[in-house]
């Protein structure tokens, strides 16, 4: 009997140290404070449901997920694109940032002016935005 409780509390513990290294392999991004899960069918019906620290559990409870995002400060652009093996497809700049529109090894994507984009960076000075397929709701 002692060594059926022993068995089962090895794999109980087994199981919970496999689940703690799964988990956050299932988010699109690592690192960063606010991570966001937009939740829905398509844009125009979007969710956000925001998480801090808590993404990876978090993303266990969401349905319908159809984009992630997480905000970064200190940003390295050439450091990120080169993490998500990603191509810039092009660029809109504004007063105060610039969105680049890229390919990369992510699951989600758009179409945009007839490109396929699945990771949108906004930058405003030391700070950025990451986004897959797009950043819905802004920055």
């Amino acid at each position: 009997m002692r060594f059926i409780k022993l068995s089962l509390v090895a794999v109980a513990a087994a199981l919970m140290l496999s689940a703690l290294a799964v988990f956050p392999q299932r988010l699109c991004f690592d690192g960063g404070g606010k991570y966001t899960f937009y939740c829905g069918t398509s844009s125009s019906d979007c969710r956000e449901i925001t998480s801090y620290g808590t993404a990876a559990v978090d993303r266990l409870t969401l349905k319908d997920i159809c984009g992630e995002s997480v905000e970064l400060d200190n940003f390295d652009l050439l450091a990120f694109l080169k993490k998500y093996k990603a191509k810039i497809e092009f660029t809109e700049e504004g007063e105060d940032y610039v969105n680049y529109y890229c390919t990369a090894d992510l699951p989600y994507s758009v179409q945009l002016y007839g490109k396929t984009i699945n990771l949108h960076i906004c930058v405003r000075g030391e700070k950025a935005k990451a986004g897959t397929p797009i950043i819905f709701g802004g920055y």
